[in-house]
């Protein structure tokens, strides 16, 4: 679980490479577009561009570069052809990417247009989520104190938190320990120790955090089919807190303003 100096290192040039994904489909993204066009956008982005390999494809047997999440999908959303994004939309986009054996894993909510107001407060409110997680990070902080933030926030806010799928170790492999939750009791659960790497990754429901696993075995929507959202970072514990190995420029400001309330 714990990295040496070097794998951190390579950890780093990973996470960079994410965050260049998520900020390029940033300016991809356009209404009437399908979401295979994405993750065909992606791919070839990160092979040819940034001389890496989306690690979600073959993961698994998945058979895509991303995982693509509108309005009332959890996660695990598979691009289609017949997925056709509109003026109105709400988008989890969650990119890996490995670089010299090394993989980094990070999502971000896209607003497609002008969006409800209802849902531009979701993806707001789940972002501070993940904010508020990422701050509780320090050596012999717990993930307990991570979840416990994250629930707090999120039910504080009249939102709910979906328990069946977490955060993840990562490292050389996509999913390693320790798991992540995004709900518990401050004080419990694994000590964090500097040089671990793991994700937080909450998903937010606007209503119930039931779930519905669709046929396709990977596609997981909300029970009660109202909206859900659903922000991710990979995450460095160092010696005195915390680094965000997957923070993109275009969030740096409201990632430092999030860090003084």
């Amino acid at each position: 679980m714990v990295k040496s100096p070097e794998e951190i290192e390579s950890m780093r040039v990973a996470g960079r490479l994410t965050a260049k994904v998520l900020e390029a489909v940033g300016d991809f993204i356009e209404p009437g577009m399908s979401t295979i066009e994405i993750d065909t956008f992606v791919e070839n982005y990160i092979v040819n561009e940034l001389q890496a390999r989306p690690a979600s494809k073959g993961q698994y047997d998945y058979p895509y570069s991303i995982n693509t999440s509108p309005n009332h999908v959890i996660c695990h959303g598979m691009p289609s052809e017949k997925q056709v994004l509109k003026k109105g939309d709400i988008i989890n986009v969650d990119v890996t990417v490995e670089k010299n054996g090394f993989i980094a894993d990070s999502s971000k909510m896209y607003c497609i247009g002008t969006v409800a107001s209802h849902a531009q407060r979701l993806v707001d409110i789940t972002q501070q989520c993940l904010y508020r997680g990422i701050q509780q990070v320090k050596p012999n902080a717990t993930l307990g104190d991570v979840g416990f933030a994250i629930q707090q926030h999120a039910e504080k806010n009249h939102y709910s938190v979906v328990r069946e799928f977490c955060g993840h170790g990562i490292g050389r492999n996509m999913h390693e320990e320790p798991q992540v939750l995004h709900f518990g009791k401050a004080g419990q659960g694994l000590e964090l120790k500097a040089g671990m790497t793991f994700t937080i990754e909450p998903m937010i429901n606007q209503g119930s955090r039931h779930i519905k696993q669709h046929k396709d075995g990977w596609t997981v929507t909300t029970k009660d089919r109202r909206l859900s959202a659903q922000w991710e970072h990979t995450i460095l514990v160092t010696e005195d807190g915390f680094e965000v190995l997957t923070l993109r420029d275009e969030e740096k400001a409201a990632f430092i303003t999030e860090q003084k309330r």
